[in-house]
């Protein structure tokens, strides 16, 4: 029973202090937009879009640098039914 007499100023502290938190917050705009951040995680940006179109770009060129000192296969071509 004693133990209560701490417990209970302590648990009303802290309750008082986790309102305060919460209206500090409200009133600091921290709801204010609640939409953007999934979006942003759902819906990629054009920009990104952008780098990731010139990255593959860039990876067909290389691979395409790297074909250049290999010979194309002689193919002969009497084979086909004309």
């Amino acid at each position: 029973m004693e133990s209560l007499y701490l417990l209970i100023p302590i648990s009303v502290i802290f309750i008082a202090i986790a309102i305060r938190l919460f209206f500090w917050a409200v009133n600091s705009g921290q709801y204010d937009d609640l939409d953007s951040e999934g979006e942003r995680i759902l819906f990629d940006r054009e920009s990104s879009v952008d780098e990731l179109e010139k990255k593959e770009e860039l990876d067909e060129i290389e691979g395409l640098e790297n074909l250049e000192g290999i010979e194309p296969e002689q193919t002969d071509h009497q084979d086909k039914p004309q």
